[in-house]
């Protein structure tokens, strides 16, 4: 996909919804293709964070692997969905694990470029913060809320 369409495809997803254009320019350029197939590992938790996803077909599990017994899946997310934050928070490390529930293509950004520019121009990196901040509560919400659905400790009422 070259840089036009992508800005394009970026300009009608709601994530990017009245971010400058120039921004939005810049975050094309930032962008490449992937595709991921089933049962792929994207990433795991602890590895260095280098980019963020935007799903654009496919479904990727967001899980956190349990140190004894199964992987605990806390959300499924399919097309036009954003997919990673720890890009832009130090230690830049990876908190949750995410596998492929299907054959995906995905937008990698280049997070160290963006993380980069954000740090030289703060309009841009505030803009990115308040909508990466929202994506955070809200993942974090479904985490929380899917862990106490998990969590059944003997004599607990």
């Amino acid at each position: 996909m070259a840089n036009s369409p992508i800005k394009e495809y970026l300009s009608a997803q709601e994530f990017f919804l009245g971010i400058n254009p120039k921004y939005l320019g810049f975050l094309a350029r930032s962008a490449s293709e992937q595709q991921i197939e089933p049962g792929q590992i994207l990433f795991r938790p602890g590895e260095r964070a280098h980019h963020f996803y935007l799903i654009q077909n496919g479904s990727i599990a967001m899980e956190i692997p349990a140190l004894t017994g199964p992987t605990l899946e806390v959300q499924s997310l399919g097309a036009d969905r954003i997919l990673g934050w720890s890009w832009l928070i130090p230690p830049y490390k990876w908190s949750f694990q995410a596998r492929a529930e299907q054959h995906s293509t995905l937008l990698a950004f280049d997070g160290d470029a963006i993380l980069a520019r954000c740090e030289k121009e703060p309009r841009f990196g505030y803009e990115l913060m308040k909508r990466f901040a929202a994506l955070m509560s809200e993942r974090l919400e479904v985490a929380r809320k899917k862990m106490m659905e998990q969590w059944d400790p003997a004599g607990f009422a």
